[in-house]
Order: structure tokens, then sequence, then C-alpha cells
């Protein structure tokens, strides 16, 4: 949309609400005022003689908009540039019409927020008048301002609201738009100012352009101070200010296709910076985090991408897109909607052609019930000539019935030894059948009894494989069986035989027990004949020991005290006790 779109829709505006009695046309002395409104806002010389000049023919009564049109076109249109503030231009025409129109009553928007409402209706509605908003631009609406109040979109309430706008040809006018957000049908649950909030952010973002604002630290070129400022990033100029009231304007960062933006490393204590370098300075500055500094160099890059192809904001490219795709689909709706009708005029050709073909039908049927007629005339007229050639006929016929009574006895006889022939003929092929048959079920059954034969070959030796696998299988078994018992009988033999040493050893052990008590029994009784021995001798005749060297190695103490062997002896009486020892007991 172009600068001239865009004026002529407020310029449209203002119009309408002059039009007090809704006639079309407003009186000159009023047009005067909006001409003069109009230079004054957009800085065009004015010139108060033109209006009258211009319409000094039409001096009876008032001016209608295509009367005006030619003046706006030609006095302030083709004079006015682009060095004007919009927001006054529209808040001029805003004041005219708002007046008259804009119901303040359960509003919970204030008048600048009603104002911004109006000023993105006629960003976003069609160029064609009287202006209106349809159902996809409403919802881009309400979807954006849902977003920037940090709310959910739910679509099916939307949905149930176009149902209701399916009345209005789905759409609507400004004041209904500005009723609709300002009764807060779709913001219920937020509070006033977050509403002003939201639509604030829609309004900076749609019509001045903003793309992204928040603070962040800049570095400055003189001082080398770091400074918090509020960045205002919009398509061609980044802004930052003092504060985010925007009162006080600190500087412009101006961009174009040369610009470039990078990430900078964290120094001099500050972090998440990044620098925009432009062809005749470079602005350091340093975001909160790095998500905001990421955010806001995609942002820039974007701008500058933007200035290097020569497009739009996105906003108005999106807009633009949106736009021509309505069109093409009014495009095809209207060309859907001709063929329709090509084919509804061919039906109604088809159906008079029908028409015509059924009187041609009906004079056809008429034509051919007035012919049936005389043909049926003629017919009689031909069956009474036909009934008396009848009667000549009858009696020749009588003639020829005697004639051929007498060839009919003959013909008699000749038929009956026809039909006599025939029977044997007929009698003939019967037997022939039978024969026939009797052969073929001879051969059925030939073929059966072949059949049955060869299954029953074929199941003998099946039975024979079956036979000679189950004679291997018992074979084998049988083999198994006396393997098993042979290694039974040894298993058996072996255990005997191991009983057989078990009761030998316990034998041997309980032999070796009674020779070890036999033994015992006898040390018992010599070791208490050596006592008594001993005991007679030193009580009768004393105990008279030579004291003499003993040996040098250490003295062997037995049973029967120290030194009661020679070292001789004793060996001998070991020896002896080892072979005792070693020699196998005798069975018992």
């Amino acid at each position: 949309m172009g600068l001239r779109d865009e004026l002529l829709k407020a310029i449209w505006h203002a119009f309408t609400a002059l039009d007090v009695d809704k006639s079309g046309k407003v009186s000159k002395s009023q047009l005067k005022v909006l001409s003069h409104n109009l230079c004054t806002v957009m800085k065009i010389p004015h010139d108060p003689v033109a209006l009258e000049e211009h319409f000094r023919d039409d001096d009876e009564g008032p001016v209608s908009n295509q009367g005006y049109m030619p003046y706006l076109n030609r006095f302030i249109l083709d004079k006015v540039q682009d060095n004007f503030d919009r927001i006054d231009f529209n808040r001029m025409c805003w004041t005219l019409c708002a007046r008259k129109n804009l119901n303040r009553n359960h509003l919970l928007i204030s008048d600048d927020d009603a104002f911004k409402i109006w000023c993105i209706f006629n960003f976003l509605s069609e160029d064609k008048y009287p202006l209106v908003m349809v159902s996809e631009e409403i919802e881009y609406f309400l979807r954006k301002l849902t977003e920037a109040m940090g709310g959910s979109w739910i679509e099916e309430k939307f949905e149930e609201y176009k149902i209701q706008l399916s009345s209005k040809h789905q759409c609507l006018i400004v004041w209904e738009l500005i009723e609709l957000v300002g009764m807060g049908h779709f913001s219920k649950g937020m509070d006033r100012q977050t509403l002003s909030m939201g639509i604030n952010e829609v309004f900076q973002e749609l019509i001045l352009d903003v793309l992204k604002q928040g603070y962040m630290m800049k570095k400055g070129h003189k001082r080398k101070n770091w400074t918090e400022r509020w960045f205002l990033l919009k398509p061609s100029v980044i802004s930052y200010y003092a504060s985010e009231d925007l009162t006080e304007k600190k500087g412009d960062i101006l961009l174009d296709g040369n610009c470039c933006v990078e990430s900078l490393p964290d120094k001099e204590g500050k972090k998440c910076l990044f620098y925009v370098k432009c062809s005749d300075k470079s602005f350091e500055i340093s975001a909160s985090d790095k998500k905001k500094k990421q955010e806001w160099i995609q942002a820039i890059q974007t701008c500058i991408t933007l200035l290097k192809v020569g497009r739009p904001a996105p906003h108005h490219e999106a807009r633009q897109k949106r736009r021509e795709l309505r069109q093409k689909q009014q495009a095809e709706q209207e060309e859907l909607e001709l063929r329709m009708r090509e084919l509804q005029t061919a039906n109604e050709n088809k159906q008079r052609e029908l028409e015509a073909m059924r009187k041609k039908l009906e004079e056809a049927a008429a034509n051919a019930a007035e012919e049936e007629h005389r043909r049926l005339q003629t017919q009689n007229e031909l069956q009474d000539l036909y009934r008396v050639e009848m009667e000549k006929e009858k009696m020749v016929r009588l003639q020829m019935e005697e004639q051929v009574a007498q060839k009919s006895s003959e013909l008699e006889q000749y038929l009956q030894r026809v039909r006599e022939l025939e029977s044997m003929y007929h009698r003939l092929e019967e037997a022939l059948e039978e024969e026939r048959q009797a052969r073929q079920d001879e051969e059925t059954v030939r073929k059966l009894q072949a059949r049955l034969l060869e299954e029953e070959v074929s199941k003998r030796a099946e039975l024979e494989q079956i036979h000679l696998y189950q004679q291997q299988t018992i074979s084998q078994t049988e083999a198994e069986k006396q393997e098993l018992e042979r290694e039974r009988l040894v298993k058996e033999s072996a255990l005997d035989s191991a009983m057989q040493q078990l009761q030998q050893l316990e034998a041997d052990r309980q032999g070796a027990l009674e020779q070890y008590e036999e033994v015992m029994k006898k040390l018992a009784d010599a070791a208490n004949n050596t006592k008594s021995w001993k005991d007679k001798v030193t009580q009768h005749e004393g105990l008279i020991r030579l004291i003499q060297p003993g040996p040098k190695h250490p003295q062997k103490i037995t049973n029967w005290g120290p030194a009661a062997f020679t070292e001789t002896e004793l060996s001998l009486r070991e020896k002896d006790w080892q072979d005792k020892k070693n020699r196998p007991a005798t069975p018992q």
C-alpha cells in the first residue's frame, strides 16, 4: 500500500464523519476546514481560493466524495511529501470521525488505544470503499494482539465468532472492531494495562514499523563509558532513547545494505556483546543475556538483508501476500461462478431444446395417429376384397381336399413304413448307445481298479518301509538292551567284588583290633610282672646300680623307665613291630 492509498483511507473517515445526514455530500465550508487542516498537518502550502475556483460551477449545494476527489488529488495529494508526522495526520482525521462514531460506553480501553486500533484497521483493511476488514485480517490482528498480551490463541473461539460474522459477509467496519477489542471478547482474564500494552505493541510493529525494542547497554564514542539505553529497531534505523517513554532521543544508527552486525567476545566486564558496523562508525552494544543478543543480531541482520534487496518490512510484505492470495481466491471464485452461470445457461438451452423436441414428438404422434386411421380404413377395404377371394378359394379347396384325401391314404401307408423304419433305427441307436456306455463304464472301472492297485502298491511299499524301520528300531533297541544288560551285570559283578573286598577289609580290621588288644594285654601283663619283680628285688636284696658315665646322646625313655633296654634291643623290638604292622592280616 502506497502513501497515497494510506492517506486516502484516513481522509475517507474524516469525509464520512462530516457527512452528517449520510447523503454522500459535505458542505464546502466544512471541506475548506478539512483541506486547511490537511495542508497544515502534511506541511503543504494551502491555497484557500483553489477550492472556490474548483467548485465555481457548483455553488448551489454540498460536494460529493467523487466531486472532492479531483481537488484532493490535484491540490493536496500530488504535492504531499513524506516529511510530515503521520501520527499527527492520523490523529487529526481520528478526532473528526471519533467524535461522531465512537461509543465509549462499556469500553475497557482508552481513547488512545482506540486510536491505535483505528490506525491498525486502516493498515489491514481492503483498498475498497466503504472500508472493511475481512475475517482473515481480523484473525491476524487478534492473533497478534493475543501473542503480545502473552496469552494463547484459541482457534475454536474465533471459529465460533466467524459463524456470527457470516450474516455480515465476514467483515467488520472500524467501529465494530474497536468495540470487539474494547469489550474484551478475546482478552478475558487480562487486565486493562495488559490489553493496552498489547495494543501498543501491535501498533508499534504494524504502524510505526518497530521490529524490536528493549533496554541494552551502549558504549560511548567519546567517553567510552557504558550507558543503558532504550533501543528501537525500524527497517532502516536503530534509534536509542534515555528511557522507554521515548521523550529524550539520544541518537540514531542509520542502516543500509553496506552495514553489518557481528558478535563480539566478552571484554571489559561486559557480556553478550555485539557491534553494528556502518559506513562512518561502529557501535558496540551489550545485551542482557545470550538469547536477547541472538534475537537482536538476527533482527538487525534481517533489516540489512531487506535493505539490500529493496524489500519492504516483513509485516508489509506479509499483508501484500495475504491480499494477493485473497485476490487469487476471489478470482478463482469468480471464475467458478462464471463457469456455473455458463453451465446453468447451457442447461437452460438444453431444457429449451428438450421442450422443442417434445413438441415435435407430439406433432409426430398426432401425424402417426392420423396415418394409423388411414391405414385401418385401407385395411378394412382390403379385408372385404380378401373375403370374396377367400370364398372362391374355399370352393377350389374343397376340390383339392377330395384329391388330397385320395393321396392321403397312399401317404399314410408310406408314412407307416417310414415310422417302422425310424423305430428300428432308434432301437439300433439305443443298442449302440448302451454298448458304448457299457464300454465306457468298463474303461472307467478298469482305470479305477488300476488306480486302486497303484494306491495299494504304494501303501504296501510304505507299510514295508515302516515295518523295516520298526525292525531296525527293534534290533537297535535289542542291541541297546543287551548292552545295558551286560553293563548291569558288569556293574553288579564289580559291586559284589567291592562288597567282598569291603567285607575282607572289615574282617582284617577286626583281626587287627583283636591282635592289638592281645598285644596290649601282653604288654600290660609284662609291665605288671616287671614291676612286681623290681619291687621284690628292691625289698629283699636292694637295688644297687653302679654309677657309670652315661652316653652323650639323649637317654631313651620307655614304658619300663629310663634305659630299660639297650639300644640294640630297642632296635630289634622296633623292627619286629614294623614287620607285624606291614604283614597282611590272615582272613578269619
